[in-house]
């Protein structure tokens, strides 16, 4: 076996508590989050199209029912959506996924959570959210 192949094989049973210690900080976060809703859309979208409007229109108001909006964290209709909650004063939560040389957080979000695994990232939508809005390009 290469040296790569070694190291691969003697680092991947420590991955697993990677995963775990991923697990239990956004588990943590988010189940004292309360009642949430995700918004899903596409990163390209810009701010003066209808789409970034009604998703941060749509977040506005679901902020004002004490409902914590969820997103990717990233640009676009991500964006937009955290921008409405924050600025109605509500939980803005961006699960922001590490990507070299592609996806940065957001400035609205107010509880951004930092994943290096999609598969984690994906449970965290799928068991805090009360539902979903999926916007064009999510």
């Amino acid at each position: 076996m290469s040296d790569t192949t070694t190291s691969f094989v003697r680092e991947d049973p420590w991955r697993i508590f990677r995963i775990m210690a991923e697990f239990v900080d956004s588990f943590q976060t988010l189940s004292q989050a309360g009642p949430a809703v995700t918004i899903f859309g596409s990163a390209r979208t810009k701010p003066d199209d209808k789409y970034y409007r009604a998703a941060q229109d749509i977040a506005k108001g679901l902020a004002k029912h004490n409902l914590a909006v969820i997103t990717g964290g990233g640009p676009g209709i991500m964006e937009a959506a955290n921008k409405g909650a924050a600025h109605a004063g509500g939980k803005s939560i961006g699960l922001n996924i590490e990507l070299p040389h592609e996806q940065f957080s957001n400035r609205f979000s107010n509880i951004p959570i930092h994943f290096h695994y999609f598969f984690a990232r994906k449970v965290c939508f799928v068991k805090y959210s009360l539902g979903f809005v999926y916007m064009p390009g999510g």
